[in-house]
């Protein structure tokens, strides 16, 4: 910007959008000090290169706000890590499953992870039959990202959420007055007393 353009001539368009012209880059710096503005080269690549005429302050500015804006409006999406064990039980692999559909549910991506230890090396296959059964169970609620893959001693997948759908909501029965359940609740012989 101002005195750092090197370029010999320079195609220079003002601050209000219009094109001025080819000049030579004191003579666009001139132009934009008379209107105490800041001359920045915009497109380098250009030839020959194109400078604005602006308030480089306020550009800066406004980038910033508008990351800000954009920054606010994007979510991460973050791994979580779930671990099993090749025995494990059938009450604790449910549990975990139910925290990787809630995972799934949150938007997050999950890793399942299973550690094999001293002999164990010699089972893997029930490692894999494990995550294959969880892929099963998920399949509604998730998509595989990465199938069962084994590095070293761990063999992991990666589940990461389905696209959206819109959740139907179900219709609730409308509360019953007070009046109609107990009436509801009395016999057909206590009806015909009352009346």
């Amino acid at each position: 910007m101002n005195e750092r353009i090197r370029a010999r001539e320079v195609r220079v368009i003002d601050d209000e959008g219009q094109q001025i012209g080819i000049l030579p880059p004191f003579e666009a710096l001139k132009r934009a000090r008379e209107k105490n503005l800041d001359l920045v080269e915009v497109s380098p690549t250009a030839n020959p290169p194109v400078c604005r005429i602006m308030d480089y302050g306020k550009f800066l500015y406004q980038q910033e706000k508008k990351e800000r804006e954009a920054k606010k409006h994007q979510k991460t999406i973050t791994v979580k890590e779930v671990k099993f064990r090749i025995n494990v039980d059938d009450h604790d692999y449910e549990t975990k499953k139910n925290h990787v559909l809630r995972f799934l549910e949150e938007g997050d991506k999950v890793k399942a992870t299973i550690f094999f230890r001293g002999r164990e090396m010699t089972r893997t296959g029930l490692g894999r039959q494990i995550l294959e059964r969880l892929i099963k169970d998920i399949a509604d609620n998730g998509i595989v990202e990465f199938r069962p893959r084994q590095e070293g001693n761990t063999l992991h997948l990666i589940l990461a959420p389905n696209a959206k759908k819109p959740v139907e909501k179900q219709a609730r029965p409308a509360p019953v007055p007070q009046q109609q359940k107990a009436a509801q609740a009395q016999t057909p012989v206590q009806r015909a007393n009352q009346a």
